[in-house]
């Protein structure tokens, strides 16, 4: 059960315009809000995640040649 805030009403009346169909079952509302919620939090971790791999190594480009760190790594033990 959720409190219908002031804020949790404005948010519904949000879904109510992005989903119209839906607009008179505010249950699916909250549903469809959430789930649209969860998929852009995994697309902005992705995208941050990804930003920070193909920035990783730049800082000195062209100091280490491709598979530098394989071969650094072939002395080591296990």
């Amino acid at each position: 059960m959720i409190t219908e805030t002031d804020e949790v009403a404005d948010a519904l009346a949000l879904a109510a315009q992005r989903w119209p169909d839906d607009r008179d079952q505010r249950a699916k509302l909250l549903l469809r809000a959430i789930e649209e919620w969860a998929r852009n939090v995994v697309r902005e971790r992705d995208q941050h995640r990804a930003a920070i791999l193909a920035a990783s190594g730049t800082a000195f480009p062209g100091e280490f040649e491709v598979g530098y760190l394989d071969a650094l790594r072939e002395d080591w033990s296990e």
